[in-house]
């Protein structure tokens, strides 16, 4: 039931070792994996590219590993979910990519980007094109890009110009670095190119699949567009599309990545996959968003009605609902996410450990779904004895609260001699996603990583506060997570009870007292094992580069003592906590088994 495996020419692995070990050659120290949630960044809920740990450095930080840098990311986008389920789109993949900061600028970025495309993965000359950014009024054409391109020995006619909405990066909210981009293409249709065919005129038989961005613009709060004195480069290459494109297949589904799941998929719904295009694209929607989850549960996150969780439980919902419209019965989604863990867990052991809490939080997560559309079939049934007739509002209530597609209410209606009105459901679910849109669009307002004064002054409190709590509660008490917008800190800790009034006063006072005391921030660069020898805390263990920036909150005479705070962190914090103000918390409450969290603000 399933289809023939296809041959590979070039395996992910294969894929992804060439591309460190071709920027390691090229002096790139790699990057570890950072976690898919990001630390202290409450402008997403996921990292959702491989230059999002970086913030702090491409703002001007100086990283503990060096001004060349390179890592394949986990990332997360869940933006435009209804588009998962054509050949290309995914909510969980894995980024290749490499960072210049201010270290080398575009002649070399782009020559090394050729270099390895055309040198280490053989891709021919004759089957690449390039675009470039065209200018505006907000900045100037970038000629130059082109005329390295052109000296590498890119034909002119394979190379375009493009606006803002192609080739253009940033800046991630109103304001900030930004810059143009250069993408690279290659050419997927039947045989070679026709001289006049680039990715402008001809765009469905170019698929990208690099993109350079040269980081040199700073826009403003006035709106302009500002050269700025650091240059930076940021690279971005998908590793399904690209694997997808070296093994000369038009389809990431059809990749040794996705091929066992959707083998699994077929065999159990009795469906071929590429005969049917629902039944394909219900195929690609199960195992995308299984995959996803997967990641999402291998970071501890809980299927729930907020944030990150909110996401889990609506990507684990919609892969039960297409399995149900193609026929497959059972707990599809555990089985799938077992495929997927036995294929990533060598390049991600930690899902080994992980493994039964992943299975077992799916699994409880299908059975309450299942209770959902019992509920939901009961008040389709009493609808239609209140009314008689079932509308276009009445069935994206149904969507919305019961995780109904349209498809299952029109065959209940259906059974029932009756006809849904399609057209008014559209309108109320496009009315949704605007709202949707509009809601993520404001987790971006602050920009990628808001590091105003007044975030500034929270992070650094979130030091305190945390060994605070250690003083005060426990010594073993550890970061869960944390969300700090500029009005007020968010701290998650491990600890199993409800604190008493006298406990959070207690907490209070410590913070207070610190701040009274002026004790100094400062910043050290030493090694993983060096900073957990001085007693550094470490959010993600096992996911720290060789060198690391540990910041210590200490007296000016005590800097050769144990310092009272000490953490691995990548900022931004103050440079002496007596400007911080007066501490006070507002809200402490309990988010997941075993985990806490505190709301506080600065006065």
């Amino acid at each position: 039931m399933g289809f023939d495996s296809v041959y590979m020419k070039i395996t992910r692995k294969e894929l992804i070792s060439q591309y460190l070990n071709f920027f390691k050659i090229k002096k790139h120290a790699i990057l570890p994996n950072a976690s898919l949630i990001p630390e202290n960044d409450p402008t997403v809920l996921f990292t959702t590219a491989g230059m999002h740990p970086l913030v702090p450095y491409i703002l001007g930080q100086k990283h503990p590993l060096g001004t060349r840098l390179v890592s394949i990311q986990r990332c997360i986008r869940t933006g435009d979910i209804e588009e998962v389920g054509d050949a290309f789109h995914h909510t969980f993949f894995e980024m290749l990519g490499n960072w210049s900061l201010g270290d080398y600028w575009k002649e070399e970025a782009i020559k090394m980007s050729f270099d390895f495309l055309t040198e280490v993965l053989k891709l021919p000359l004759d089957k690449l094109a390039v675009s470039c950014f065209k200018g505006d009024s907000d900045a100037f054409k970038d000629e130059e890009s082109s005329e390295i391109w052109m000296k590498l020995g890119m034909p002119k006619e394979r190379i375009v110009f493009l606006g803002k909405d192609d080739n253009w990066w940033g800046p991630a909210g109103k304001t900030g670095p930004c810059g143009p981009d250069t993408e690279m293409f290659y050419y997927v249709g039947t045989g070679k190119p026709k001289a006049n065919s680039n990715p402008e005129k001809d765009d469905k038989n170019w698929c990208e699949i690099w993109n350079d961005v040269f980081v040199q613009y700073n826009k403003t709060k006035e709106g302009k567009f500002e050269h700025t004195d650091r240059m930076v480069i940021d690279t971005g290459m998908g590793v399904e599309r690209t694997l997808t494109v070296l093994n000369g297949l038009k389809d990431d589904y059809l990749t040794e990545v996705f091929s066992p799941a959707i083998e699994e998929i077929a065999y159990l719904s009795g469906k071929r996959y590429g005969f049917n295009q629902d039944h394909t694209r219900a195929m690609r929607v199960i195992v995308d968003h299984i995959r996803a989850s997967v990641f999402i549960l291998n970071e501890g996150t809980v299927p729930s009605n907020v944030e990150q969780g909110y996401v889990l439980r609506r990507l684990i919902r919609r892969a039960i609902r297409f399995a149900k419209q193609i026929n497959v019965e059972g707990k599809v989604c555990k089985r799938v996410a077992k495929i997927f863990i036995d294929y990533y867990k060598g390049d991600y052991p930690e899902l080994t450990q992980a493994e039964k809490f992943i299975l077992d939080e799916i699994e409880k997560e299908e059975i309450k779904f299942d209770e959902t559309l019992e509920k939901g079939i009961k008040e389709f049934e009493k609808m239609i004895r209140e009314r008689k007739e079932i509308s276009g509002k009445d069935a994206f209530f149904l969507y919305q609260s019961f995780g109904f597609p349209l498809e299952i209410v029109k065959d209940l209606c259906q059974e029932h001699r009756m006809k849904v009105d399609e057209q008014e459901f559209e309108e109320e679910l496009g009315k949704h996603q605007e709202l949707s849109r509009q809601s993520s669009k404001g987790k971006f307002k602050s920009g990628l990583q808001d590091n105003s004064e007044a975030t500034t002054k929270l992070h650094t409190a979130t030091h305190i506060l945390n060994q605070a709590l250690r003083e005060v509660l426990r010594s073993d008490i550890q970061q869960k997570g944390s969300n700090i917008t500029p009005e007020r800190l968010r701290f998650d800790f491990n600890f199993d009870r409800k604190l008493t009034k006298e406990e959070l006063r207690e907490v209070e006072d410590i913070v207070n007292q610190k701040i009274k005391e002026g004790l100094d921030v400062e910043r050290k660069e030493m090694s993983v094992d060096e900073a957990i020898k001085l007693g550094a805390q470490a959010v993600f263990k096992g996911k720290y580069g060789e060198k690391v920036s540990v910041y210590m909150i200490c007296g000016k005479d005590d800097k050769d003592l144990r310092p009272f705070s000490c953490e691995i962190c990548a900022g931004p914090h103050v440079e002496n906590i007596k400007t911080l103000g007066h501490f006070r918390i507002i809200k402490e409450e309990a988010v997941a088994a075993g985990v806490r969290r505190i709301k506080a603000i600065l006065e």
